[in-house]
């Protein structure tokens, strides 16, 4: 019975004790306790005593000595957050060399360097170092050429971060990256203009494009005529060289050659659709003849296809 009395009494007692008896410590300044990426800046009288930046628990005593003790009575413990920070700033005035006005977005990286130097030494840091840095990108990229403007983004950062750093210092702060993010016109005319040039030049360009294509299409068309002509030239030179040929080898049998040149005739006169007179030949050639002298009514005559009927019945 007496253990679990103890037990509870124990139990109790270091739930509610052991806070109380920290609290007590912590108000006494024995220690103090430090977060990751915080730290803790004292102050006594008016008068910075100590800064500590290491995470963990740590024993004033040991740092601060026998002013740690006034400090929860006579100071004051601040604490400063030390994580990297960003900003973007958006379209800052600048002009160029031609006399372009220009707008210039700038992103920049901060943390705090020095705690004390970044709660004493000025009001409001953050504030200064936003203006110091929109002051710095107008003093060092106004009057730039208009083309290096729009190119050199690297150059034109390092140029604000080389102006920026040293006074960012000495109000406790470290400048990390600085980049120039946007370069653009604020003069709405003037993009109107410039979108009206770049509309035009694409024109331009698409149009010899087209052209060009033409051209080709036309360089094309010509050599494949020009190839076509010459070969059907050469076909047409060749087609009487081998009537020739043929006929070389029919004149060589006379009775192949007098008939071919016989059918050739017969076949030409039954397409010329003409009328034609047949005249039988012996005794009755010598009747008929002074009747064709005398008279052309009464002679017999018939047509290209009574003739086909003739030489298919002979």
């Amino acid at each position: 019975m007496n253990f679990f009395i103890s037990a509870f009494i124990a139990f109790f007692g270091c739930l509610i004790g052991v806070p109380i008896a920290f609290a007590v410590a912590r108000a006494f300044g024995l220690y103090v306790a430090v977060d990751e990426r915080k730290a803790k800046v004292f102050s006594l009288f008016g008068e910075v005593i100590g800064t500590i930046t290491e995470p963990g628990l740590h024993l004033l005593w040991t740092k601060l000595g026998i002013k740690a003790a006034l400090i929860p009575i006579f100071g004051k413990v601040y604490t400063v957050d030390l994580r990297l920070d960003q900003q973007y700033l958006r379209s800052q005035a600048v002009n160029s060399e031609e006399g372009a006005p220009m707008g210039i977005g700038i992103w920049y990286e901060m943390a705090v360097k020095d705690p004390a130097s970044f709660l004493f030494k000025n009001a409001d840091p953050r504030g200064s170092l936003e203006a110091n840095v929109s002051n710095a990108a107008v003093r060092a990229l106004s009057n730039m050429k208009l083309d290096a403007m729009l190119e050199t983004r690297h150059v034109m950062s390092q140029a604000v971060r080389k102006e920026v750093q040293p006074r960012a210092e000495e109000w406790g702060y470290q400048l990390g990256s600085v980049y120039i993010r946007k370069v653009h016109f604020r003069d709405l005319a003037m993009i109107r203009q410039i979108e009206e040039k770049v509309v035009n030049r694409l024109r331009q360009v698409t149009s010899a494009i087209k052209q060009d294509g033409s051209n080709q299409v036309n360089i094309i068309k010509s050599t494949a005529d020009r190839q076509a002509a010459t070969e059907f030239a050469r076909a047409a030179a060749q087609r009487p060289l081998i009537v020739g040929q043929a006929l070389t080898r029919i004149a060589a049998d006379a009775e192949v050659m007098e008939s071919m040149f016989e059918l050739l005739e017969t076949q030409k006169l039954l397409e010329s659709g003409a009328q034609v007179t047949l005249l039988p030949s012996g005794e009755k050639s010598a009747l008929l003849t002074p009747l064709l002298a005398s008279s052309v009514h009464d002679v017999k005559t018939v047509t290209a296809p009574a003739v086909r009927r003739k030489i298919h019945d002979e």
